[in-house]
């Protein structure tokens, strides 16, 4: 190969490489989820001001869980594929946490993004399932559709209806701390490490 053609060749892949580096920001990001993730991590954006409606018909704001963290899922009753999963993922990480977190420190919240259908008595079937009690762990709607926009707008959840009533949506764990700040988003695929990282943050802030 002839020296011309060597540097060439060489300003080609420092291009793409470039070029690369740009598209993922810094060789983080490798697909659009984990850009997305980054975003929000970097963004930490606080939990706007909602009112929900558990599986018991209770209405509160979501400002009544000031103080506590939150561990999130975003989900809806009728998925057959990620969703259940979702869950019976988040009920493994509930299950790690030392029982004087749970209610006190912390409180798991599994949020319906399909408000119409999952109505109270349709959350409390759903929450059967997955052993939730209703307590420590709430699975609840947001109502007000303005509202809930407004939430998954602001925490990255893409949620795409369907002719069918079926959604294509993306999932995660969201931690939110106790002022309402989105601080983690974590793969729902890996609840140990999950279960880890919640419990490492509850003993540093709330102590063991």
């Amino acid at each position: 190969m002839s020296r011309h053609n060597t540097i060439a060749t060489i300003v080609v892949i420092l291009f793409g490489m470039t070029l690369f580096f740009t598209a993922t920001d810094g060789f983080t990001a490798f697909t659009s989820e984990t850009a997305r993730t980054n975003d929000l991590l970097e963004e930490q954006p606080q939990f706007p001001e909602v009112t929900l409606e558990d599986s018991k018909e209770r209405v509160y704001p979501i400002s009544d869980f000031e103080g506590d963290y939150l561990f999130i899922t975003f989900m809806y009753t009728s998925c057959q594929d990620v969703c259940p999963e979702l869950e019976m993922n988040m009920r493994q990480v509930y299950n790690q946490l030392p029982e004087k977190y749970t209610g006190e420190a912390i409180t798991f919240l599994s949020l319906s993004f399909d408000p119409e259908r999952d109505d109270p008595e349709t959350l409390t079937k759903y929450r059967g399932y997955f052993e939730s009690d209703g307590e420590t762990w709430r699975m609840a709607r947001i109502p007000d559709q303005a509202e809930l926009d407004s939430l998954l707008e602001e925490f990255g959840v893409i949620v795409i209806p369907d002719d069918y009533g079926n959604f294509t949506h993306n999932s995660a764990f969201y931690l939110v701390d106790p002022d309402g700040y989105l601080i983690d988003v974590m793969d729902y695929t890996q609840p140990d490490a999950a279960a880890e990282r919640v419990k490492t943050i509850l003993d540093q802030e709330v102590g063991g």
